[in-house]
């Protein structure tokens, strides 16, 4: 998915993430985020159009959240240990409440203040 096909722009940050498959709970990073959605790397992904119950942890909470999502897109991994872009899948959100996208929201935006480039 590039840049310009996305809803919310996305911040190159990991988040610990954890989610259910059908061999029971798995833990991964997520590696950016947005208030919509995010790129879980993953050598095993998901299929397109999964649903996911995610749990996130943000460095803001104390606790984490759970989340509900659906797999919209897949980069497999790259035959032969190929350098290339990481595997994993991207989650968009589903059904997210006033005070999760309150706070993915803040979180986002702190990121974004955190990570731009210092004016000079």
């Amino acid at each position: 998915m590039t840049d310009e096909t996305r809803r919310e722009p996305r911040l190159q940050h990991e988040v610990l993430v954890a989610y259910r498959t059908v061999d029971g709970f798995m833990t991964d990073w997520a590696v950016n985020i947005s208030k919509g959605g995010l790129f879980v790397n993953t050598r095993s992904p998901l299929e397109v159009g999964s649903e996911v119950k995610l749990i996130v942890q943000l460095p803001d909470g104390e606790f984490p959240f759970d989340l509900a999502g659906r797999v919209s897109w897949v980069l497999e991994p790259i035959e032969g240990g190929s350098p290339g872009p990481a595997p994993g899948m991207g989650i968009e959100f589903l059904d997210v409440d006033a005070e999760m996208r309150a706070r993915l929201e803040a979180f986002v935006e702190k990121l974004n203040e955190t990570l731009a480039p210092q004016k000079q």
